[in-house]
């Protein structure tokens, strides 16, 4: 049996010793749902194993649904640390459209001599930290997330970050999403919120930011978090409909390289059994699968 370490008292184990895709995939599945991260220290793929890893947990989708990919690989995206277009804000991959996806790869190319870590929050303990009323209120709770918002304003005036902030917002995305999803698989609820999530619906803007404020510092609460600090050619693997996820810039001007693979998902399901729907924009059917979307 596949033994991973735990890293985490509240999310995160690691496996070190094997390649990935040598794994039995049902155990493999199964440390995921109970830690919602795993580490795959030294795995050593190419953008081929990463890629082959990915579509052993269903459909792959294509690498944004704005953002070009990696030239000739149409499913891996390029997370590339360049000063002014980093990711550092807490958020779940892509929950501007109605199927975020199932589940996120990460893989080390390059990484920095310090800093450069990855930081992801288990949004389940943090829903269950919840005191009893206020969690029976994010229940009832819908938010509307979208992709043309500050997430996107460059850090700097660069031309660079300029440019990424047009092509991040070329197609403008605006989706209502369950406050507290329901994991298709657990049965879990999660706080289903994060970066993209701009406002509850039903209330005001300054009503809205209180609210989210307040049920994000539940997110990341320390011990709720693992720090992954990466090595060239660590793999992570991360339940995207359950965690959070966040990209520290404390390396300077170093050059720091991932890729990125996801596999599509369906859309977010809350308490009350309805499901996510589009306010603007269309059904990301250039990014996600037409089977997984139909599934949907």
């Amino acid at each position: 049996m596949t033994e991973f370490r735990r890293i985490g008292g509240r999310i995160g184990a690691e496996y070190t010793g094997a390649d990935p895709n040598d794994l039995p995939f049902e155990e493999v599945n199964d440390a995921l749902l109970a830690h919602k991260v795993l580490v795959f220290r030294g795995a050593g793929l190419d953008d081929e194993g990463q890629l082959r890893f990915a579509s052993r947990f269903g459909e792959l989708t294509r690498a944004h649904p704005t953002v070009p990919s990696v030239d000739g690989q149409p499913d891996i995206l390029p997370v590339n640390g360049e000063e002014g277009i980093r990711s550092n804000n807490w958020h779940t991959d892509v929950t501007f459209v109605r199927t975020p996806p199932k589940l996120s790869t990460l893989r080390a190319l390059v990484v920095p001599p310090y800093g450069g870590n990855t930081l992801i929050a288990n949004s389940a303990a943090a829903y269950r930290d919840l005191p009893d009323q206020l969690r029976d209120f994010a229940d009832r709770l819908w938010a509307v997330h979208t992709n043309d918002y500050d997430y996107a304003v460059p850090r700097s005036n660069t031309e660079k970050a300029l440019e990424y902030r047009k092509v991040f917002t070329a197609r403008r995305y605006r989706t209502v999403h369950p406050v507290v999803r329901v994991h298709p698989e657990t049965g879990e609820r999660g706080l289903f919120i994060g970066g993209f999530a701009q406002e509850i619906v039903g209330l005001s803007g300054t009503e809205s930011r209180d609210i989210l404020r307040l049920l994000q510092r539940y997110v990341t609460r320390p011990e709720n978090i693992v720090r992954v600090a990466w090595n060239p050619g660590d793999l992570v693997l991360f339940d995207n409909r359950i965690t959070q996820h966040y990209a520290p810039d404390d390396y300077g001007d170093l050059p720091r390289v991932l890729h990125r693979v996801t596999v599509a998902g369906d859309a977010p399901v809350g308490v009350d059994g309805e499901s996510s729907r589009i306010l603007e924009g269309d059904d990301a059917g250039h990014y996600t699968p037409a089977a997984a979307a139909a599934a949907a």
